[in-house]
Protein backbone atom coordinates (compact mmCIF):
# COMPACT_ATOMS: atom_id res chain seq x y z
CA UNK A 1 0.00 0.00 0.00
CA UNK A 2 0.90 3.35 -0.59
CA UNK A 3 1.57 5.66 1.84
CA UNK A 4 2.80 8.61 0.96
CA UNK A 5 -0.22 11.44 1.82
CA UNK A 6 0.33 10.34 5.46
CA UNK A 7 -2.04 13.19 6.21
CA UNK A 8 -4.92 11.44 5.76
CA UNK A 9 -6.34 8.80 7.08
CA UNK A 10 -6.05 5.37 5.08
CA UNK A 11 -9.70 3.76 4.23
CA UNK A 12 -9.80 -0.01 3.55
CA UNK A 13 -12.91 -1.02 1.66
CA UNK A 14 -13.65 -4.72 1.88
CA UNK A 15 -15.77 -6.33 -0.84
CA UNK A 16 -18.49 -9.00 -0.64
CA UNK A 17 -18.61 -12.61 -2.36
CA UNK A 18 -17.66 -12.52 -5.80
CA UNK A 19 -17.00 -9.25 -5.93
CA UNK A 20 -13.58 -7.21 -6.47
CA UNK A 21 -12.48 -3.45 -6.52
CA UNK A 22 -15.17 -2.31 -8.53
CA UNK A 23 -17.68 -2.50 -6.36
CA UNK A 24 -16.04 0.32 -4.76
CA UNK A 25 -14.46 2.33 -7.49
CA UNK A 26 -17.07 5.32 -6.93
CA UNK A 27 -15.79 5.44 -3.49
CA UNK A 28 -12.27 5.20 -4.25
CA UNK A 29 -12.71 7.56 -7.10
CA UNK A 30 -14.73 10.19 -5.15
CA UNK A 31 -12.84 10.23 -1.87
CA UNK A 32 -9.33 10.91 -2.75
CA UNK A 33 -9.27 14.01 -1.17
CA UNK A 34 -10.39 13.42 2.00
CA UNK A 35 -8.72 9.49 2.70
CA UNK A 36 -6.37 7.33 0.98
CA UNK A 37 -8.72 3.93 -0.22
CA UNK A 38 -7.52 0.62 -0.65
CA UNK A 39 -9.39 -1.71 -1.86
CA UNK A 40 -9.08 -5.43 -0.33
CA UNK A 41 -8.22 -8.92 -2.53
CA UNK A 42 -10.09 -12.05 -1.38
CA UNK A 43 -9.40 -13.90 -4.05
CA UNK A 44 -7.12 -16.19 -2.34
CA UNK A 45 -8.14 -17.50 1.07
CA UNK A 46 -10.77 -20.17 2.24
CA UNK A 47 -11.39 -18.12 5.56
CA UNK A 48 -12.69 -15.43 7.27
CA UNK A 49 -9.86 -15.62 9.55
CA UNK A 50 -6.99 -15.70 6.85
CA UNK A 51 -9.00 -12.78 4.98
CA UNK A 52 -8.70 -10.69 7.99
CA UNK A 53 -4.91 -11.87 8.79
CA UNK A 54 -4.02 -10.51 4.93
CA UNK A 55 -6.14 -7.56 5.46
CA UNK A 56 -4.07 -6.80 8.77
CA UNK A 57 -0.83 -7.75 6.98
CA UNK A 58 -0.89 -5.38 4.20
CA UNK A 59 -2.63 -2.58 6.45
CA UNK A 60 -1.43 0.71 7.76
CA UNK A 61 -1.51 0.84 11.96
CA UNK A 62 -5.08 2.34 12.20
CA UNK A 63 -7.44 2.65 9.27
CA UNK A 64 -10.99 3.68 9.12
CA UNK A 65 -12.79 0.07 7.59
CA UNK A 66 -15.65 -0.66 5.56
CA UNK A 67 -17.13 -3.87 4.68
CA UNK A 68 -19.93 -5.40 2.40
CA UNK A 69 -21.79 -7.97 2.86
CA UNK A 70 -18.76 -10.83 3.19
CA UNK A 71 -16.95 -7.91 3.51
CA UNK A 72 -18.70 -7.27 6.60
CA UNK A 73 -18.18 -11.03 8.23
CA UNK A 74 -14.07 -10.02 7.37
CA UNK A 75 -14.51 -6.33 9.10
CA UNK A 76 -16.32 -7.96 12.24
CA UNK A 77 -12.71 -10.77 12.42
CA UNK A 78 -10.82 -7.37 12.19
CA UNK A 79 -12.66 -6.13 15.18
CA UNK A 80 -11.48 -9.55 16.71
CA UNK A 81 -7.77 -9.62 15.77
CA UNK A 82 -7.33 -6.36 15.83
CA UNK A 83 -9.87 -4.07 16.97
CA UNK A 84 -7.01 -1.33 18.63
CA UNK A 85 -6.06 -0.95 14.88
CA UNK A 86 -9.76 0.36 13.54
CA UNK A 87 -10.87 3.89 13.79
CA UNK A 88 -14.19 4.16 12.09
CA UNK A 89 -16.46 1.21 10.88
CA UNK A 90 -18.89 0.93 8.41
CA UNK A 91 -20.85 -2.87 7.71
CA UNK A 92 -23.13 -2.62 4.74
CA UNK A 93 -25.41 -5.12 3.98
CA UNK A 94 -24.17 -7.70 6.06
CA UNK A 95 -25.40 -9.99 9.47
CA UNK A 96 -23.55 -10.28 12.53
CA UNK A 97 -25.62 -14.06 13.10
CA UNK A 98 -24.12 -17.05 11.75
CA UNK A 99 -26.59 -18.48 8.68
CA UNK A 100 -29.84 -20.03 9.55
CA UNK A 101 -29.60 -24.11 8.13
CA UNK A 102 -31.54 -23.73 5.05
CA UNK A 103 -29.41 -21.03 4.09
CA UNK A 104 -26.44 -22.89 4.80
CA UNK A 105 -27.41 -25.83 3.41
CA UNK A 106 -28.38 -23.89 -0.03
CA UNK A 107 -24.54 -22.51 0.74
CA UNK A 108 -23.57 -25.98 0.53
CA UNK A 109 -25.44 -27.12 -2.03
CA UNK A 110 -24.09 -24.19 -4.70
CA UNK A 111 -20.14 -25.54 -3.55
CA UNK A 112 -21.38 -29.11 -4.59
CA UNK A 113 -22.69 -27.49 -8.16
CA UNK A 114 -19.57 -25.62 -8.42
CA UNK A 115 -16.96 -28.61 -7.43
CA UNK A 116 -18.86 -30.34 -9.83
CA UNK A 117 -17.97 -28.29 -12.32
CA UNK A 118 -21.50 -26.03 -12.54
CA UNK A 119 -20.09 -22.86 -11.36
CA UNK A 120 -22.51 -20.23 -13.16
CA UNK A 121 -21.01 -17.32 -11.61
CA UNK A 122 -24.53 -14.68 -11.41
CA UNK A 123 -27.08 -14.79 -14.22
CA UNK A 124 -29.55 -12.72 -14.58
CA UNK A 125 -32.04 -15.18 -13.19
CA UNK A 126 -30.27 -14.38 -9.97
CA UNK A 127 -29.94 -10.87 -9.98
CA UNK A 128 -32.99 -10.12 -8.75
CA UNK A 129 -31.50 -11.37 -5.41
CA UNK A 130 -28.82 -9.11 -5.53
CA UNK A 131 -30.11 -5.44 -7.00
CA UNK A 132 -33.47 -4.04 -7.08
CA UNK A 133 -35.45 -4.17 -9.86
CA UNK A 134 -34.98 -0.74 -10.95
CA UNK A 135 -31.19 -1.88 -11.32
CA UNK A 136 -32.17 -4.99 -14.05
CA UNK A 137 -31.12 -4.88 -17.52
CA UNK A 138 -28.50 -1.40 -16.35
CA UNK A 139 -25.59 -1.34 -16.38
CA UNK A 140 -25.39 -1.92 -13.18
CA UNK A 141 -26.41 -5.80 -13.56
CA UNK A 142 -23.54 -6.18 -15.89
CA UNK A 143 -20.91 -4.94 -13.29
CA UNK A 144 -22.26 -7.66 -10.95
CA UNK A 145 -22.25 -10.47 -13.60
CA UNK A 146 -19.12 -9.29 -15.08
CA UNK A 147 -16.83 -9.25 -11.21
CA UNK A 148 -18.49 -12.80 -11.01
CA UNK A 149 -17.47 -14.29 -13.93
CA UNK A 150 -13.67 -12.49 -13.30
CA UNK A 151 -13.18 -14.05 -10.19
CA UNK A 152 -14.68 -17.34 -11.07
CA UNK A 153 -15.28 -20.71 -9.59
CA UNK A 154 -12.09 -21.55 -7.78
CA UNK A 155 -12.58 -18.16 -5.69
CA UNK A 156 -16.05 -18.80 -4.95
CA UNK A 157 -15.51 -22.15 -3.63
CA UNK A 158 -12.90 -20.48 -1.31
CA UNK A 159 -15.53 -17.92 -0.18
CA UNK A 160 -18.38 -19.79 0.15
CA UNK A 161 -16.22 -22.31 2.68
CA UNK A 162 -15.06 -19.04 4.45
CA UNK A 163 -18.26 -18.21 5.08
CA UNK A 164 -19.99 -21.18 5.74
CA UNK A 165 -17.51 -21.37 8.66
CA UNK A 166 -17.20 -17.89 9.84
CA UNK A 167 -17.85 -17.26 13.54
CA UNK A 168 -20.56 -15.88 14.74
CA UNK A 169 -19.68 -11.79 15.77
CA UNK A 170 -23.14 -10.88 17.64
CA UNK A 171 -21.48 -11.22 20.93
CA UNK A 172 -18.97 -8.98 19.91
CA UNK A 173 -21.16 -6.04 18.81
CA UNK A 174 -21.69 -4.40 22.20
CA UNK A 175 -17.42 -4.11 22.51
CA UNK A 176 -17.65 -2.34 19.38
CA UNK A 177 -16.64 1.63 20.97
CA UNK A 178 -15.21 2.81 17.46
CA UNK A 179 -17.71 5.37 15.63
CA UNK A 180 -19.88 2.81 13.28
CA UNK A 181 -22.22 3.02 10.46
CA UNK A 182 -24.64 0.37 9.48
CA UNK A 183 -26.22 1.20 6.09
CA UNK A 184 -28.65 -1.63 4.11
CA UNK A 185 -30.83 -1.61 1.13
CA UNK A 186 -34.59 -1.59 2.28
CA UNK A 187 -34.93 -3.87 -0.65
CA UNK A 188 -32.52 -6.38 0.22
CA UNK A 189 -33.31 -9.84 0.24
CA UNK A 190 -29.84 -11.60 1.29
CA UNK A 191 -29.26 -9.81 4.38
CA UNK A 192 -32.77 -7.63 5.17
CA UNK A 193 -33.25 -4.70 6.96
CA UNK A 194 -33.99 -6.61 10.44
CA UNK A 195 -30.39 -7.45 10.86
CA UNK A 196 -29.09 -4.22 10.36
CA UNK A 197 -31.59 -3.15 12.71
CA UNK A 198 -30.36 -5.33 15.16
CA UNK A 199 -26.74 -4.47 14.81
CA UNK A 200 -27.34 -1.10 15.52
CA UNK A 201 -29.28 -1.53 18.60
CA UNK A 202 -26.62 -3.57 20.08
CA UNK A 203 -23.67 -1.51 18.48
CA UNK A 204 -23.29 1.61 20.86
CA UNK A 205 -24.38 5.00 19.50
CA UNK A 206 -24.57 3.14 15.99
CA UNK A 207 -26.46 5.35 12.76
CA UNK A 208 -28.25 2.95 10.58
CA UNK A 209 -28.96 3.97 7.16
CA UNK A 210 -31.71 2.44 5.01
CA UNK A 211 -32.13 3.31 1.25
CA UNK A 212 -35.24 3.03 -0.69
CA UNK A 213 -35.54 1.21 -4.06
CA UNK A 214 -31.86 -0.72 -3.19
CA UNK A 215 -30.88 -4.52 -2.96
CA UNK A 216 -27.78 -5.80 -1.52
CA UNK A 217 -25.19 -3.61 -3.31
CA UNK A 218 -25.40 0.19 -2.42
CA UNK A 219 -21.92 1.31 -3.76
CA UNK A 220 -22.76 0.06 -7.33
CA UNK A 221 -26.78 0.78 -6.76
CA UNK A 222 -26.71 4.16 -5.24
CA UNK A 223 -22.70 5.19 -5.78
CA UNK A 224 -23.00 8.41 -5.42
CA UNK A 225 -25.29 8.25 -2.10
CA UNK A 226 -22.83 5.69 -0.53
CA UNK A 227 -19.98 8.31 -1.30
CA UNK A 228 -21.58 10.69 0.35
CA UNK A 229 -22.39 8.49 3.41
CA UNK A 230 -18.76 7.48 3.55
CA UNK A 231 -17.83 11.30 3.21
CA UNK A 232 -19.96 12.46 6.55
CA UNK A 233 -18.75 9.70 8.55
CA UNK A 234 -14.97 9.89 7.33
CA UNK A 235 -15.18 13.69 8.50
CA UNK A 236 -17.62 13.35 11.47
CA UNK A 237 -16.15 14.00 15.00
CA UNK A 238 -15.37 11.49 16.69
Amino acid sequence: MNMNKKELPSLLLLPGLLCNERLWQNQVNNLVDICQPFVADFSQDDSIEAMARRVLDRAPEQFFLAGLSMGGYVAFEIMRQAPERVTRLALFDTMARLDEPERAATRKGLLRLAEEGRFIGVTPRLLPNLIHKDKLNTPVADEVMKMAAELGKEVFLKQQTAILNRSDSIPTLSKIKQPTIIVVGEDDKLTPPEESVNMAKAIPNAQLHRIPKCGHLPPLEYPQLTTELLRDWILQEA
